[in-house]
């Protein structure tokens, strides 16, 4: 019967772990590597296109926080800015205040802010106390997806149209754009139905299903 192989020294095994080990690393670093070239940065803001500018504004029919409805076209005559946003929406509740301040300081002059949210498990209730909370000083309207879809889908929040006095699109961003750039906005679509019918393009945006999953 011949002998039994001597045991593996443990200097052997050593090196065995070693390379093992080595090894491990090598190919975790190369998935990590393949993962970051694949990423997606955040989508920034950026204007959605000219699908609907210049074009009338869809009209639609929704109930406010008091079950009272409310039609777009009640606002004709009034520079409108629609926000489809929900109360889940990072981005959405970091440009509310900033909406709550440019209805005070620019309703006099015709403005009208429409919020509509797309929430899906929200209660009115709780939609209008988030509302109560950041002080909301617009009409908020209790939105559908129907509602979304007139405006070719609602595929991140916040997407903003600017409606012009005449009831014309002038303009629509997604994601949420500066302090600034949004007050820009306002003046533009405030300006824009004094002089002519015209023209929407649309601004990091959370996407529509991402707030709840």
């Amino acid at each position: 019967m011949p002998p039994e192989p001597p045991p593996a020294s443990a200097e052997k095994v050593k090196r065995v772990a070693i390379v093992f080990a080595v090894t491990v690393v090598a190919i975790s670093a190369l998935i990590f590597v393949s993962v970051l070239k694949h990423a997606k940065a955040p989508t920034p803001p950026r204007p959605i296109g000219n699908n609907f500018k210049g074009k009338p504004a869809p009209d639609f029919a929704l109930k406010d926080l008091s079950g009272n409805v409310v039609h777009l076209s009640d606002f004709r005559g009034k520079a409108v800015v629609l926000n489809f946003w929900a109360t889940w929406c990072g981005p959405c509740k970091a440009e509310m205040p900033w909406f709550v301040q440019l209805q005070k300081q620019y309703g006099p002059q015709g403005l009208a802010i429409v919020g509509v949210s797309l929430d899906d498990d929200a209660t009115p209730e709780q939609i209008a106390k988030f509302a109560r909370q950041l002080n909301v000083n617009y009409t908020i309207l209790l939105g559908k997806d129907d509602t979304a879809k007139l405006y070719g889908g609602v595929d991140a929040l916040p997407t903003t149209f600017y409606i012009d006095r005449n009831g014309t699109l002038v303009d629509a961003t997604m994601g949420l754009p500066e302090r600034d750039e949004l007050e820009d906005h306002v003046k533009r679509t405030l300006a824009e139905g004094r002089t002519s019918t015209v023209s929407p393009t649309a601004s990091t945006a959370t996407s529509v299903g991402g707030g709840q999953h």
